[in-house]
């Protein structure tokens, strides 16, 4: 379909997870909208994951409610593509109005009449309201200590498709998020030397007590938190459902053969520093891991749930070589490394968002995903509401908010005050019929009395 000029009630900007979801909403409440991808349906899970990319949450979490994943086993972890389509079939259900191919290039408000007007590639929208769809994961983010040595090939973690597009030799992994992770042991399984470089992270159990980390969190009320805690904002997560999913464990890793390293610092001649906050990493990762197991057991104490012990969970490694006597600097050139992987996170884009909505920072001022500018909202952000916000199926939950508030608000438009109301009646009847009575009845009624010809001095 080719947009030229057009005008809709909701437009919502991005069809990846959030898109499906509002789109959902919204056509539940009868709420007129159109979805606009510049790709194709939830083209993120495709294209910008590696090859053996699987869903972090088991397929009875990660999904929305009223569609389950039918071909899976319920604790099994959907692969990518079977998650891509997964979300067009769910569009498909309800016939969502989504348009693909077509990009949004430029939203601002309108100057002295309601609401926006949507430069997009295939022409301008007129639209009430603005729904922001697209995601915390805009623009990958390679920090500026990158070195410039063009005898090193580096990519982000969004470019990393598979061993085989590395070159020969070993890799840096930077960064020990669930991305990093993963890549990581991946490379060494396929053969490769790795260095991977471990900042301040949170590792929860995989499963404890016959229960995946994400039944914990919810039973424990910790997916509904709504405030991170105080400096853990931006802590990265490192969880895996690679291999029928396992609980990350740094210490098994370097048994396995990776080389663990501190925070990458700085890079010069050739050689990488690293921090030597190595081992204080790894144990607050162990804190972090620990507080859960034991949060988990007093909840079977409180609740008698007849779940078995596994007192196995709480064993740890001993600490290997690479964290008793850490490498500080290493020469990349002595080392073989001739890759890095870069899998340090992403930022948003709202370049093409020309509205005022955000801080001084760029961050989108909102409660809930309702913007302080009127009629523009955001959807899919990590802590949009609670900790759950950027799950699938947290996603879903916050589109219901935003799809009652956007009712809400055209109930407040559509109200029209009794002469307004007698006005467009009478616009619908041309005049005609009983409102035209009406209308002159009101006119006689309001109209000056006209003076008695006696009044005047006039005789008969």
């Amino acid at each position: 379909m080719t947009v030229e000029r057009t005008s809709i009630d909701t437009l919502v900007v991005g069809a990846g997870q959030a898109g499906v979801a509002m789109s959902e909403h919204l056509s539940k409440l009868g709420v007129p909208h159109l979805v606009l991808e510049r790709n194709r349906i939830a083209e993120r899970w495709r294209t910008g994951r590696w090859d053996s990319l699987v869903a972090n949450g088991p397929a009875w979490h990660d999904r929305f409610p009223s569609l389950e994943f039918d071909d899976l086993d319920p604790d099994a972890f959907a692969g990518k593509d079977r998650i891509a389509d997964y979300f067009e079939a769910y569009a498909s259900k309800f016939n969502a109005p989504i348009r693909t191919g077509v990009e949004v290039k430029k939203v601002v408000r309108n100057a002295g009449r309601p609401g926006f007007t949507v430069q997009t590639s295939e022409g301008v929208i007129e639209a009430s309201r603005v729904v922001v769809a697209t995601g915390p994961f805009q623009r990958p983010v390679i920090p500026p200590i990158a070195p410039d040595n063009e005898r090193i090939d580096q990519i982000h973690s969004a470019d990393y498709r598979n061993p085989e597009q590395l070159p020969e030799g070993a890799v840096l992994v930077v960064g020990a998020g669930s991305s990093g992770v993963q890549i990581a042991d991946e490379l060494q399984r396929a053969g490769k030397k790795v260095y991977l470089s471990v900042g301040p992270h949170d590792r929860p159990p995989r499963s404890y007590r016959n229960r995946d980390f994400c039944w914990w969190l919810g039973v424990l009320g910790e997916w509904d938190k709504e405030v991170a805690t105080p400096g853990r904002e931006h802590v990265t997560i490192a969880v895996s459902g690679a291999r029928g999913g396992h609980t990350i464990d740094f210490r098994a890793l370097a048994a396995q053969g990776i080389t663990l390293v501190g925070l990458t610092k700085s890079f010069g001649d050739n050689v990488v520093a690293f921090e030597s906050d190595l081992a204080v990493n790894l144990a607050r990762g162990d804190e972090n891991y620990l507080s859960l197991l034991n949060a988990a057991d007093a909840y079977i104490a409180k609740n008698g749930l007849d779940l078995p012990e596994e007192p196995a969970a709480r064993h740890v490694l001993p600490d290997p070589e690479c964290v008793t006597h850490p490498i500080l600097e290493l020469d990349l050139a002595k080392a073989g490394v001739t890759s890095i992987v870069w899998a340090t996170g992403y930022a948003v884009d709202y370049s093409w968002l020309n509205v005022e909505a955000f801080d001084a920072n760029g961050k989108p001022k909102h409660q809930r995903g309702i913007s302080i500018e009127p009629g523009i909202y955001f959807l899919g952000l990590p802590w949009l509401s609670r900790r759950g916000s950027s799950f699938i199926w947290g996603v879903w939950h916050d589109a219901k908010h935003i799809a009652d508030h956007i009712v809400t608000q055209r109930k407040y438009h559509a109200y029209r005050d009794a002469s307004q109301r007698q006005a467009e009646d009478c616009r619908e009847e041309r005049l005609g019929g009983p409102c035209a009575d009406s209308l002159v009845r009101n006119v006689t009624a309001h109209a000056a009395p006209v003076p008695h010809a006696a009044s005047q001095g006039v005789s008969a």
